[in-house]
């Protein structure tokens, strides 16, 4: 793959691509993270997923190792390691680019079409967690403020999702710093949801589609 889609792109945009063997070394860097699945994340400028990708293939080789001999708890935990990774992209055509990929492989991983179930349930999961916006603002095309949602697997077939609020989150970070005014708050009283679902199966995720 080449480091650059166009001259004009690096200048407008200062796009260039991450070879491939240094995001590997990159992860390599906190292996363990990228094989526990439900590890989450977020890559700020995700571009087409060279980051994102390898991420997801780690995590569902680790999906094979522990659950590959059930298929319940492997398509569920798939689900799972997808819905662990986050991208923000400010080119509207790398984003798609990048949830065909993941969608593609998460596919491929589990031999399933658009026919399936798993299959929509994870373009819908796709369509929430990889945002078109500015992670420098922290805004999506639309001006709104970015909102991710953190999903959970709560064991037989059935997820949980709340959503959060970049910004919330990143100043809450500051604000638990040692020193800081906030630094006795604990964890609940930092990081609210700006809201929470019904807990969902995969049917009903992928009627959100």
């Amino acid at each position: 793959m080449s480091l650059i889609k166009s001259k004009k792109r690096v200048a407008d945009h200062g796009e260039v691509f991450t070879p491939r063997w240094l995001v590997e070394q990159m992860l390599d860097l906190v292996k363990g993270e990228t094989e526990r699945i439900d590890a989450r994340f977020l890559e700020p400028a995700c571009g087409s997923g060279n980051f994102l990708v390898p991420v997801l293939q780690r995590k569902l080789a680790a999906v094979e190792a522990k659950y590959g001999k059930s298929e319940f708890e492997r398509r569920h935990y798939a689900l799972l390691a997808l819905m662990s990774i986050y991208g923000i992209e400010l080119l509207v055509d790398n984003i798609a680019e990048c949830r065909a990929n993941l969608l593609e492989i998460l596919a491929d991983y589990l031999n399933v079409d658009e026919a399936n179930d798993l299959y929509r349930a994870a373009f819908y999961v796709l369509s929430q967690n990889l945002v078109h916006g500015d992670a420098l603002t922290m805004r999506a095309c639309d001006g709104q403020p970015i909102s991710f949602a953190e999903w959970g697997y709560l064991g037989r077939g059935k997820f949980q999702r709340r959503d959060f609020r970049l910004d919330v989150l990143t100043g809450a970070s500051a604000f638990s710093a040692e020193g800081s005014l906030f630094a006795q708050l604990s964890k609940h009283e930092l990081f609210t949801p700006t809201r929470t679902y019904p807990i969902m199966t995969v049917k009903e995720l992928a009627h959100d589609c």
